[in-house]
């Protein structure tokens, strides 16, 4: 059964090395350098094409250290707008605990004006946790769906294109895509602002499927032997 499931590890690791569709996060402010080295540990967006012309940006909190997506923000110029928000009110069992809206209070990502170039939010592509307190946003163990339309003639090839476009050359107006969050509930009390970064999804992905299984395995060699 264990070398099923390393098999099928394995299978996934294969499958997601052919697209490029998830992201990690760094941190612009650091206000604290623990809260920022919690961001760029545990939050992560994974894009991936929902039909022929929308594409879903999945945010989530992958750590147990306490931290909240409360604010999301884009920079682009090839989406159109958002199509849905994939949180409680969509649906409750899927999305716990989790409820935004459209719209952003603060309406800029808090420091992005210290980047080169400032990050300009793109008017309706921002959204945050509704009411906005902490506990309603993307808490550990927990993920956000935001779905978006694309313009007519792009394809998600497109997206993941804008997107790496930000990572291996200057950004262009209207050309790249880049995506801000805004993350309370540390334990210290404070914020802090990230940005997307490149990130070896598959690999990432694997490592924690393949951990699992090999902890699993182990506990039920343990188990037999005993």
């Amino acid at each position: 059964m264990c070398f099923v499931s390393l098999v099928l590890v394995f299978v996934v690791i294969l499958s997601t090395e052919a697209r490029a569709d998830l992201y990690g996060f760094k941190n612009i402010t650091n206000n604290l350098a623990g809260d920022a080295a919690i961001g760029e540990a545990q939050l992560f967006v994974d894009v991936t094409p929902y039909s022929g012309n929308q594409v879903l940006f999945t945010f989530s909190n992958a750590g147990s250290e306490a931290s909240s997506i409360c604010d999301v923000y884009f920079e682009d110029g090839s989406l159109l707008g958002i199509a849905e928000i994939f949180d409680a009110k969509y649906n409750e069992s899927l999305y716990p605990g989790v409820r935004f809206s459209k719209g952003a209070n603060p309406p800029d990502l808090p420091s992005g004006n210290t980047m080169q170039p400032p990050f300009n939010v793109t008017a309706g592509f921002l959204a945050d946790s509704d009411p906005k307190v902490q506990p309603n946003g993307v808490n550990p163990g927990e993920s956000l769906g935001i779905l978006f339309n694309l313009i007519g003639g792009q394809t998600f090839t497109d997206v993941i294109a804008a997107i790496n476009q930000g990572f291996t050359g200057p950004i262009v107006a209207g050309e790249s895509l880049r995506i801000g969050i805004h993350v309370q509930g540390f334990d210290s009390g404070g914020s802090e602002s990230f940005v997307l970064t490149p990130e070896p999804g598959s690999l990432l992905l694997g490592s924690i499927g393949l951990g699992m299984v090999i902890a699993r395995c182990r506990k039920r060699k343990t188990l037999i032997e005993s």
